[in-house]
């Protein structure tokens, strides 16, 4: 089986621990799809909580940095030896696989999930992780110094288990990677994306409507977008009472790292108006947005600005056709002037 190099991580920093100042996630995770025994692709990101921070060229064997800070505070020696551990990892792992997949009893195609990290707490707390998934399902994990059968992974799970546990090197090379490396390589993030991290964002909001077919019901939807940080709160009010039944979607990621969100609130058409979407969040400086329902133009007043517009150039055309008709006129007969 695998023997990872432990050479490649002694020039890496010591230390067990780091203070932060509340809970911060960071995690690599690997899927790798066997077609079959000639045909292998892996897929490697990083992610620093919901932010991918890092992504993994695998025919060139390196990291990508996805933003000008994602070098955290390494040392470009640091993160060669890093890239060349994932190196050596992704090839061995790929070829000791095919090797022992009959013996293994996996069946292609199949798919193998990693979720490696750790998680940094207040009071220099840390907890760190190492997951693997087998078709979608656990399969087995790293506990302390043991590497554990999930429930799910039966007999199969077990026998590697006990395989892979007669390697103490690649224990220990996990263990001072999860253990120490990482939450060096998370502080490091957190101090080289300070600015990005402490931005704020203000939020744009908009309202929309369609009415709920076979029903009297309108479907008032508050869009919210472009706000950072996440944390943000959005409701429908009547006055300063809260709607109950305002249904918000889950908050998605835009393109440039800033956050969408939408709530809907189901109302008789009758009843709408006096509502009003309102905006809390950090970038506003403590004043709410609201925007009242009603406020916006209605498809009245927006079909009677098309009209207007359509209409103003015939109208322009005969004012100017009929002014020039005079002109030429009164110059054919200079009497008609008088």
């Amino acid at each position: 089986m695998l023997l990872l190099p432990l050479a490649f991580l002694s020039a890496l920093r010591g230390g067990d621990s780091v203070e932060v100042q509340e809970h911060v996630l960071f995690h690599v995770i690997q899927i790798s799809s066997f077609a079959n025994r000639s045909w292998v692709q892996n897929l490697g990101s990083g992610w620093l909580g919901e932010l991918q921070t890092h992504g993994w060229d695998s025919a060139q064997g390196t990291i990508i940095f996805l933003h000008s800070w994602s070098r955290g505070n390494f040392s470009n020696q640091q993160l060669t030896n890093l890239e060349l551990l994932f190196r050596f990892y992704f090839s061995g792992i790929t070829q000791e696989i095919q090797e022992y997949s009959s013996q293994l009893q996996f069946e292609y195609p199949f798919i193998l999930q990693a979720d490696v990290g750790c998680e940094l707490y207040s009071g220099a707390t840390l907890k760190s992780f190492f997951q693997v998934a087998y078709q979608g399902s656990d399969f087995l994990s790293l506990q302390n110094m043991s590497w554990v059968p999930a429930p799910e992974g039966e007999n199969k799970a077990r026998r590697i288990c006990d395989t892979i546990n007669q390697y103490d090197g690649i224990k220990e090379t996990v263990h001072k990677l999860i253990r120490s490396i990482c939450p060096q390589f998370t502080w490091g993030l957190l101090d080289a994306g300070k600015k990005y991290f402490q931005r704020q964002e203000r939020p744009e909001a908009w309202l929309s409507s369609r009415s709920i077919y076979g029903s009297s019901l309108l479907l008032l939807v508050c869009h919210v977008s472009g706000f950072y940080p996440k944390s943000i709160w959005v409701m429908w009010m009547r006055g300063e009472q809260e709607q109950l039944n305002t249904q918000q979607g889950d908050i998605l990621p835009n393109a440039d790292g800033t956050w969408y969100l939408h709530v809907t609130l189901d109302v008789e058409a009758r009843d709408a108006v006096g509502l009003a979407c309102w905006v809390r969040h950090s970038s506003l400086g403590g004043q709410d947005l609201i925007l009242p329902w009603g406020h916006h133009p209605s498809m009245k007043l927006i079909l009677l600005a098309v009209l207007l517009a359509l209409m103003l150039p015939i109208a322009l055309a005969l004012w100017f056709k009929k002014h020039w008709r005079r002109q030429w006129l009164s110059l054919e007969n200079p009497a008609l002037s008088l």
